[in-house]
């Protein structure tokens, strides 16, 4: 095809003996099996009531059914709401109830939490599907199986609305309002333009990471409506990484600095085995990239290696490889669809060479927190928004970060937010204090620590320090969880209550050099 469709559908309905999805048990779909599916799924949510504007959830794997519910959405209206599967009952209740999800679609292998979170929020038990043998659940099937495989009358386009956590502690989700297109009336698939991969041209998209993340669903997503097929992982490791790519001459993905690490520590006769000089763009982002381990990687991968800077909420940067070896540390300039300016705390635009917070506007539409007004027009200039990252923009326009959101741990590319993991320690009795930062950890970059005021009557000891971690593993998902806990007298605070968290975290920091 010189002149491809514009979306998946009518790529579709043009070829649909063409393979589009490779799923993790190595199952190859055709367009047209997807379409059906993605078509009879609109059919059932359409028959359980969801009407254009209406959410619903999925606690899913990667797999086929993350993707149909994801193309379900996009072509009816609906918002879907994928939730981090390492998440525990009343956190995965917590979205769901918020964003108002109508559905929720679980797979077995998370049974117990989702089934959790479905009775917390009060869905009916006529609205619940289960993937494999779920408890109070319907069978996914269901869903599908009696509806038609045609497409369904007044298709409009719908979005994902991912939910971020805050300095709250509670997630908020991002909604973006509909358009009120049809679907094939916006170009789905112009995100990837952005870092120069163009539609068919042999490109094979590989899926590493987990799809209920903004950008990895996102990527994957635009990588499907403009003719890339997919190839699925679920579950991560190294060595089977460069053997998807050999075996399926994948060339291109998207990737966190903690996976450059594992892979850059595979022995030599691991990393010969196997060829990764299909790949033409691996686009690493969510934490900083330390540069040893980026130069490494470009030293192995060569130029695919590529970097960009952005939110959940929208914009961003981007630096290709040669841009960074030319720049060492930049994240990028602005993408065309972008734009970032540097501001300081009374709201004056910075020149270049200052330091100040970053701002980011796009110029597709903005955004708002879901049933969330204050934090909506927080941390806002004019159209331009900020996640509270210092840096500065050189004469060039490229940026430079050289501090990130205050308080915040990022462990493996995953962002931690502390106020969530010290409200679930100040549930426990024997705490009257409590903080947690992020500390050094020699592969993840940061993993979490507790430090805790004891409450009267508690005195410190192993047995008090492992009573309050098993109490956080009720509470919290494991990647939250802190890892270990040291007791302190008394919270270093001031007169007013603020904490000093840097005097807490810096003696942990001593001798390594804190990721910015």
């Amino acid at each position: 095809m010189n002149q491809p469709p514009n979306g998946f559908w009518a790529q579709a309905a043009a070829d649909p003996d063409r393979t589009v999805l490779i799923a993790p048990d190595g199952q190859e779909w055709s367009a047209g099996r997807l379409h059906a599916d993605v078509n009879r799924m609109v059919h059932g949510l359409r028959a359980a009531g969801l009407r254009e504007g209406d959410a619903f959830a999925v606690v899913l794997p990667n797999g086929v059914e993350l993707l149909t519910a994801y193309l379900a959405a996009s072509q009816a209206g609906f918002y879907l709401v994928p939730v981090n599967h390492h998440l525990v009952g009343p956190e995965i209740a917590w979205i769901v109830a918020d964003s108002g999800a109508r559905v929720l679609i679980a797979h077995e292998r998370f049974a117990a939490t989702a089934t959790a979170a479905a009775d917390e929020a009060e869905l009916p038990a006529t609205h619940r599907y289960g993937v494999g043998t779920v408890p109070g659940c319907r069978p996914y099937a269901e869903l599908l199986v009696g509806h038609p495989a045609t497409p369904p009358d007044d298709r409009t386009l719908g979005w994902v609305m991912n939910y971020t956590s805050g300095t709250t502690g509670r997630p908020r989700g991002i909604r973006r309002p509909l358009p009120g297109k049809r679907p094939e009336e916006t170009y789905l698939g112009g995100f990837l333009g952005i870092f120069g991969i163009r539609p068919f041209d042999d490109n094979v998209h590989l899926v590493c990471s987990p799809l209920y993340h903004t950008a990895v669903l996102q990527f994957a997503g635009a990588a499907l409506h403009i003719g890339h097929p997919l190839v699925l992982m679920d579950g991560w490791s190294p060595e089977e990484m460069l053997r998807v790519i050999d075996a399926h001459r994948c060339t291109h993905t998207h990737m966190v600095p903690t996976q450059f690490h594992r892979l850059l520590a595979l022995p030599d006769e691991v990393r010969a085995r196997y060829d990764v000089s299909s790949m033409r763009h691996a686009i690493h982002g969510a934490a900083p990239c330390p540069d040893h381990v980026k130069r490494a990687m470009i030293d192995w991968w060569g130029s695919c290696v590529e970097e960009y800077y952005a939110a959940s909420e929208g914009g961003g940067a981007f630096a290709t490889a040669e841009d960074w070896l030319k720049k060492p540390g930049t994240v990028g300039k602005a993408w065309p669809i972008s734009e970032l300016a540097v501001f300081d705390d009374d709201g004056n635009r910075l020149p270049p060479g200052e330091l100040g917070t970053v701002y980011m506007k796009m110029s597709t539409g903005g955004f708002s927190y879901h049933k969330d007004e204050t934090k909506t027009r927080t941390n806002r200039i004019g159209d331009f928004f900020t996640v509270g990252d210092l840096g500065v923009l050189d004469e060039d326009g490229y940026l430079f970060l050289r501090d990130r959101k205050i308080d915040m741990i990022i462990a493996g590319g995953v962002n931690i937010y502390p106020a969530e993991i010290e409200s679930a320690l100040l549930t426990h009795p024997a705490v009257a204090d409590a903080a947690a930062f992020g500390i050094p950890h020699a592969d993840r970059g940061e993993e979490v620590k507790a430090v805790v005021e004891p409450a009267e009557g508690h005195a410190p000891s192993p047995a008090l320090a492992a009573a309050i971690l098993a109490h956080c593993e009720e509470r919290l998902a494991g990647y939250k969880r802190p890892r270990s806990l040291d007791f302190i007298t008394a919270m270093p605070r001031d007169p007013n209550g603020k904490l000093y968290k840097r005097r807490l975290r810096e003696p942990y920091w001593e001798g390594f050099e804190r990721p910015l």
